[in-house]
This record gives structure tokens, sequence and C-alpha cells, in this order.
């Protein structure tokens, strides 16, 4: 048999079981509480079900067939390149930062009516509430931004291809863990602000019920901000992002004007877990095990798809794609880890606010405000699900009620 053939599919796998082993090696093994059984319409009514899986599952499938649109596109332009991929150019590294910059405005372009026809759904459940002008701006930043970061993406790809033509994967990998640690420190100071206004939590009962948790949970939370979500959304959330001195909890403006004390220290709680945990330098830890590996396997892959042309801007289309495939397969992987890190830092907060009911309440309440549906199937949550469906949730708090009895 011939040994090049099976490059690609031994990459492939190599990615995938490492990116398991990874899962394996980091998945917390402890803190967790296993969620009781309780059955969905003890908490949620028919027509509250109806609702949400009526909301979603067309979502779903627009979101499907986004990628579709953007995937034929890719498969195109790979099989008919167009004359500027093709064409040998005196600088080809700017060349290839202008042809990454162009593909990514045409994918983002590609799915515009469907991205509009699922925004429209959103306005009309009450989710969204940015005015259409308003998104088109939004759209054009992201447009601006996605094109910049994909011809600095393209100029650095090929640089290492053109530098290290048989072995590119290497360097690919340590950049990826590069650039994730970057955005991770930068995006909060230099990206988030485009899009939202950020405000330090003001002097209050709200502040002084989130310094009161941070000291009991011993961690230092860096700082508290809330942001203006209510300017795009209804939805309530929080999160907690960035390193060393950009590291913060982000508070949804929605999530403290429509939710009772006890729910939004449960929340904060929640984001704290992720802070005493070291969450987000573990992700970070996560990326730098798998990306080698994946690299190899995007090497490998858009070899197959376009020989010859590495070094070239007539890899790039090839490249993404390869990019898209191999980390789909990896994200799927990586989600087993972030469902178990989520429900241990619902487990955290439980037993940081002992509040289990107001916890059983907030659960219901926010699936039913963000038009989640909390239940889904099965295979929806093991391929998309970065945290555990709220019926799981709601068995969290349950049974550490059982638990006090």
């Amino acid at each position: 048999m011939d040994r090049g053939r099976l490059r690609l599919p031994i990459a492939l796998v190599a990615a995938v079981v490492v990116a398991e082993a990874a899962v394996l090696l980091l998945r917390p093994r402890d803190g967790v509480i296993d969620p009781a059984p309780v059955s969905v319409r003890s908490y949620f009514s028919e027509a509250q079900l109806d609702r949400a899986r009526d909301f979603r599952r067309p979502q779903l499938a627009l979101f499907g067939a986004a990628l579709l649109v953007q995937g034929g596109l890719l498969v195109w332009v790979i099989r008919r390149p167009p004359r500027a991929l093709r064409r040998e150019w005196r600088r080809p590294l700017l060349a290839g930062a202008a042809a990454g910059a162009a593909l990514s405005v045409a994918l983002g372009a590609a799915t515009l009516p469907v991205d509009a026809v699922r925004r429209a759904r959103a306005l009309d459940v009450g989710l969204a509430t940015q005015s259409w002008p308003a998104w088109g701006v939004d759209v054009a930043k992201s447009f601006g931004i996605g094109a910049g970061l994909a011809g600095a993406g393209a100029l650095i790809l090929l640089g290492l291809q053109r530098r290290f033509p048989r072995h590119w994967w290497a360097p690919g990998g340590v950049a990826v863990v590069a650039v994730g640690a970057a955005f991770l420190y930068a995006g909060p100071v230099v990206l988030d602000p485009v899009f939202n206004r950020f405000e330090r939590l003001p002097d209050g009962r709200t502040r002084t019920d989130v310094l009161a948790l941070a000291r009991a949970a011993d961690v230092k939370v860096g700082e508290v901000y809330v942001v203006d979500a209510s300017r795009r959304t209804t939805a309530a959330n929080a999160y907690v992002t960035g390193l060393g001195t950009t590291k913060r909890v982000v508070l949804y403006d929605t999530l403290l004007e429509h939710f009772t004390r006890d729910e939004v220290r449960l929340v904060v709680a929640h984001e704290l877990a992720h802070v005493h945990y070291r969450d987000v330098p573990n992700g970070l830890l996560y990326v730098a095990l798998v990306a080698p590996f994946g690299m190899l396997g995007i090497q490998r892959l858009s070899e197959r798809l376009a020989p010859g042309r590495a070094g070239t801007a007539g890899v790039l289309p090839a490249v993404v794609l390869s990019l898209a495939l191999v980390s789909g397969a990896i994200g799927t992987i990586s989600n087993q880890l972030s469902r178990r890190v989520e429900a241990r830092a619902d487990s955290y907060a439980l037993r940081l606010t002992e509040a289990p009911e107001p916890f059983i309440g907030f659960e219901r309440r926010i699936a039913l405000r963000n038009v989640s549906d909390p239940d889904p199937p099965r295979w929806q949550e093991a391929l998309l699900s970065t945290h555990p469906p709220t019926i799981e949730r709601i068995g969290i708090g349950v049974a550490y009620e059982r638990g006090r009895r």
C-alpha cells in the first residue's frame, strides 16, 4: 500500500485521539454534583416547550444552511480558483494577505441572507432588539475586523509554508497557541469595546455581593463590568474573560435588571468558579495540547485538496476548508470538557451560595427568557452544546437541595 495515502487518515485520527486524550486529562474529576433525574414537564409547560423548539430548531437548520453555503463556496473556489489565486505575484505574501481578507469578506457576504432570516426570527420572538441599520453597522465592523485578522493570518500561514514547506504544521501549532493567548489577553480591551460599552459595576449592593463572594471563593476577581447587552438582545447572561491584568467578570445589564439578587449572586458565583478553578488558562492549555496535531491534520488535508499550491494565495481556500473540518471535529470533542467544566461551576455556585431554590428558578427563567430548548436532542447536545442542557442543570440544583435535607 502507498504509504503516502495513509498520511492524511493517520494525521486526522491522531488529531481526534489527542483531542479526546486532552479531554480526559483535563476533565474535572471531582466537585461536580451528579444531577437528579427530573422531568422537563415538571418545570416547563407544553406551550413553553413548543415555543422554544419552534424557534430553536429552524434556527439550527438555518445555521447548518449557512455552513453548507460557505463550504460549497470554498469547494467551488478550490476546484475553479479565480485568476487572482492562480497568478504568480511579485510579492506573494502581500498577495496572500489580500486574498485572505477578500476570502473572509466573501464567506461572510455569502451567508448574509441566511443571517438576516435568523435575525428576523429572533426579532419576531422578542429576543433581538437592535434596529436593522444598527445591525448593519455591526456587520460592517465584523467584516472589517475579520478581513484584517484573516489577512494577517494568511500572511503568517504563507510565510510558514515558504520557510518550512514540509513541516509548517509545527510552527503553525505554536502560532495558534500564541494567537489564542493574545486574543484572551487583548480581546476584552481591544475587540469587545468595538461592539459594546463596558462600565465598571457601580458601588452598591450588587458590587458588595460580588466582592463578598470573591472573598469566600478566595479569588482575585480582577474587575467586574456591566455590558449594555440590551442594545441588541433581551437575553441575559454573564461570562469571565481575559488573562492576567485583563481578567474580568462581565454581567449583562439585562441580568441585573430582570433577575433577583439571589439569582444574580448565583450567576456571579458561577463565574467566580471559573476563576477559582483557572478554567480560562486550562482552556488555553487544551489548545496547546491539541493545536500541533490539529495543524498536522490541516496540512495533510489541504495538501490533498490543493496539491502544489502551498506558499501561494491559491492554497488559502483549501486551508480554510481544512481548518473548518478539523477544528469542527476537535470542537465537538472539546465540548465534552466544556460541559463538565460548566457543571462543576454550577456545583460550586450552589455550594458557595447555598441557594438551590433560586438556582432552579433561575435556570428555568433564563431558559424562557433566552427562548432556549431546555431538553434538546442528545445528538444536538453532543455536537454543539458547550453547557449542560437546562433540565440537567436543574437536576444538579435538585440533587443539591435533596442532599441538604
